[in-house]
């Protein structure tokens, strides 16, 4: 994903990476924080320490929940043809497309 940033020249500092608490690990965290991206992973129950760790919940369920209502309404079509890595990605980025289309029209 960065790399694909970097060749748009697309800026990543600064920038809020929502996701749930799936993606919460040490790695992920240490390469977000590496590039300056700020972290609002939702806290998963197994951390010991979960106090220390900040997490917009407003913006976590506004952004995560309508994402995924959005990605629900095109599943049929992703299942149907998601049978290789290259295609899952093409038919995300298609959904996406459309989405944006809708909003900016």
């Amino acid at each position: 994903m960065f790399e694909d940033l970097k060749k748009s020249h697309i800026r990543v500092n600064s920038l809020f990476l929502n996701a749930n608490a799936g993606f919460e690990c040490d790695a992920l965290c240490g390469i977000l924080r590496k590039r300056g991206v700020v972290a609002n992973i939702y806290i998963n129950k197994r951390i010991e320490n979960a106090d220390d760790i900040f997490v917009n919940d407003e913006l976590y369920a506004e952004s995560i929940e309508r994402t995924n209502a959005w990605l629900d309404s095109f599943r049929t079509l992703l299942n149907r043809f998601d049978t290789t890595l290259s295609n899952w990605t093409s038919w995300n980025y298609l959904a996406f497309a459309v989405l944006l289309l809708k909003k900016i029209s």
